[in-house]
């Protein structure tokens, strides 16, 4: 077995290496190497076109991206039980709290289930640069007839688990939800599920195709999304002014609930965007979280446009 594993590897380092960027040999039991093609799920091609497996953790940047994409789904969720909801009751948040909940209960079961099965740590593939998130795209054709096919996931479990944690969401939803509504608030609870039953496939489908990009710009897309909502969410009262702005995120909850919302989302684009690698540097940025709505609220009396004829 010595002599057969020694002229194995003898015979693969004579090997030239296989065309396109994800095209590999997987080595069986026996130490022989298969012609070139696709890497199993878990594993990635190195740079001697030899499919390895991916033993190493998450960086904190890629399960920041992976939080960004349940929170997503989540505060969709949210949105669309308060929007489809005209009357606003404490019974809403019955909903919100089915909501939230089932967004832990699917990012539990979706990282049990991916490797290693039932545990919560999951092992990962090193993402390196966008083309990792598009393999079908680089299936290599050397006779410009036969297609080498070697689409593969190099961002295991990355692209995978999005599907997976959204799957979860629909079951879950459709599991609890419709009982909460129909038990504490009938006839207004169903609207909201309605709206998840579009925009979760709508989702899927963005993801699908757009996962590398939002990737690698999720950070300033939640900044920016950010804090064009606020602005839209202090727009929409109707006394403009900022003693009255102030006082209605005094005295409401649910408005004091939606600006620290908002302020979470700019503390996660931050430490998104930096990842507190200087932290003597980026922590004081955090000190800019109110900085939008402060903006808004102090400065609402120069923007009003019905006395925008008398300047």
């Amino acid at each position: 077995m010595i002599i057969v594993n020694f002229c194995s590897r003898i015979w693969f380092s004579t090997m030239p290496g296989c065309i396109g960027l994800y095209c590999g040999r997987t080595e069986d039991q026996y130490g022989n190497y298969s012609e070139c093609g696709a890497c199993a799920s878990g594993f990635r091609v190195d740079e001697n076109s030899l499919c390895k497996k991916c033993d190493g953790a998450p960086l904190n940047y890629d399960w920041m991206y992976l939080c960004f994409m349940a929170i997503v789904s989540l505060v969709l969720n949210w949105f669309f039980i308060d929007f489809t909801n005209k009357r606003k009751s404490s019974q809403l948040l019955i909903l919100h709290g089915s909501a939230l909940l089932e967004a832990l209960i699917s990012g539990v079961c979706a990282l049990l289930v991916v490797n290693p099965v039932g545990n919560l740590d999951i092992t990962s593939c090193p993402v390196t640069q966008l083309s990792d998130w598009y393999t079908l795209v680089y299936n290599p054709t050397p006779d410009y007839v036969t297609v080498i096919h070697c689409t593969q996931e190099a961002v295991y479990p990355l692209y995978t688990l999005v599907f997976i944690y959204y799957a979860f969401s629909l079951a879950s939803m459709v599991l609890l939800r419709p009982f909460l509504a129909a038990k504490f608030i009938p006839r207004r609870g169903t609207k909201s599920i309605y709206a998840a039953l579009f925009f979760y496939p709508a989702l899927i489908c963005l993801h699908a195709v757009l996962a590398g990009l939002i990737y690698y710009s999720y950070p300033y897309i939640l900044l920016t999304v950010s804090v064009i909502t606020i602005a839209i969410h202090l727009s929409l009262f109707k006394e403009q002014s900022t003693l009255e702005l102030l006082k209605a995120h005094v005295k409401d909850g649910r408005n004091i609930a939606i600006l620290l919302c908002h302020w979470a989302l700019h503390a996660f684009g931050i430490i998104s965007l930096t990842q507190l690698e200087y932290p003597k540097f980026y922590l004081p940025l955090l000190c800019l979280i109110p900085l939008p709505a402060l903006i808004y609220i102090f400065t609402v009396k120069f923007t009003d446009p019905s006395k925008l004829d008398s300047v």
